[in-house]
């Protein structure tokens, strides 16, 4: 895998082969997430299964995508952010 790309804001790349950048689990809220991102200033998640293992990543735009859009509600997890972009053709934004 490559680094994480970052918006236009200053943040920081995250190498997802790197274990000590931000990780998140895939039951997090997509607005926790978006907060962690912020607060860590970068524009990438790594998402990590129950043992602690890097499984995904997740761009700070795919997630602001989903948040953005008319389905959203508070209880969208990252899970469901990493489901849509599996999904050919729902979420054209990858890591």
């Amino acid at each position: 895998m490559r680094p994480c790309s970052v918006g236009p804001a200053p943040a920081a790349l995250v190498d997802p082969g790197d274990p000590s950048g931000p990780r998140v689990r895939d039951d997090m809220t997509v607005e926790v997430a978006l907060a962690v991102m912020a607060s860590a200033r970068v524009g990438c998640l790594l998402v990590c299964d129950e043992d602690d293992q890097h499984t995904d990543s997740v761009t700070e735009a795919q997630l602001a995508v989903v948040r953005d859009g008319s389905a959203y509600t508070d209880r969208v997890r990252v899970r469901d952010v990493l489901d849509l972009r599996r999904t050919p053709g729902a979420l054209a934004l990858s890591c």
